[in-house]
């Protein structure tokens, strides 16, 4: 029998660990903080909320549907909004601005969307939980063994896409010299558009698998944007294997570190729950900047330099 508070850890971590990958990728691309990649991640609440709540289909059924709106979605993002400032020379910080309005603006249309079909389906479309369409496996809900499935095959796939594919050489190329990989004849906007259509399609299929275990609405994302950084930073922003081991890491500190906090200085601690990704970020900004990978390669290096002296 698992701990509840343990599967709601390992649950929540392996939902962070897939939000985490889609903005590490998008930074590695197109090196643009993401402040709308939360909501994408409401995207996929709301494909989930649809297919539940109109449609009474489990949310499993439409994660497709949610990879794909999700990727499309960051796709015209980055088209519509973020490939145009970016040919007139926009700085980083335009940019990041840029998607802080994007977010604004898409808040507003899942809102109107909520709207629409609570008056049109009389269904509740904010502050839900769909744990009913979920199913149950040994005492467990299914998505305590779906959701890490889900996480593993996607850390697969990318894998095999970086390390075993003409495009996985492409986007290494560009994420390292984006100028040269131009001149070598690469196609650098075609990996910046894959790259964003990955990203939002694994912020959405998080988003879709949420409501069968927390609460959903339209500012789940914008919630939880912090968490996100969080665990990007930690595995250090120009690492995808980085971000998978920065949002397990969070995800579990967030849960049990509220917890713990909690029962030593009393159960108001708990609405602060966001100060502990907070906090773990700004830590990580001020010890070490590129993360727990940057971490491993100053070690790697300090080991080099210690065997040099004894030759």
């Amino acid at each position: 029998m698992i701990d509840p508070l343990l599967r709601n850890a390992i649950i929540f971590a392996n939902l962070l660990t897939l939000m985490s990958v889609g903005l590490t990728l998008t930074y590695m691309t197109t090196k643009v903080p993401n402040f709308a990649h939360g909501t994408l991640v409401t995207v996929g609440v709301y494909v989930a909320m649809t297919a539940g709540q109109i449609f009474d289909l489990t949310p499993y059924y439409a994660l497709p549907f949610a990879f794909i709106i999700g990727g499309c979605t960051a796709t015209l993002i980055y088209l519509l909004v973020l490939r145009p400032q970016m040919n007139r020379g926009a700085s980083m910080v335009a940019l990041m601005v840029a998607t802080l309005a994007i977010d604004v603006f898409f808040i507003g249309v899942l809102n109107i969307y909520a709207d629409s079909i609570q008056r049109v389906f009389k269904v509740v479309t904010r502050y839900f939980i769909l744990r009913r369409f979920d199913f149950t496996f040994a005492d467990q809900p299914g998505i305590l063994f779906i959701l890490p499935t889900i996480v593993v095959c996607s850390v697969v796939l990318l894998y095999i896409l970086l390390t075993h594919t003409k495009f996985g050489v492409a986007m290494r190329a560009v994420v390292e010299d984006a100028s040269l990989a131009g001149v070598l004849g690469i196609n650098v906007n075609k990996v910046y558009v894959v790259s964003w259509f990955i990203a939002g399609g694994l912020a959405a299929l998080a988003g879709c698998l949420l409501p069968l275990w927390l609460q959903g609405s339209t500012d789940t994302g914008t919630r939880m944007i912090v968490s996100i950084f969080s665990a990007s930073i930690l595995g250090g922003l120009l690492n995808i294997y980085g971000a998978i081991l920065g949002g397990l890491i969070v995800g579990l500190v967030e849960v049990l570190g509220t917890n713990l906090l909690a029962q030593i200085v009393g159960v108001w601690f708990i609405p602060y729950r966001p100060a502990l990704p907070l906090a773990i970020m700004v830590l990580m900004l001020l010890i070490a900047p590129t993360g727990l990978a940057g971490l491993t390669t100053l070690s790697v290096k300090g080991v080099g330099r210690r065997r040099k002296r004894w030759v």
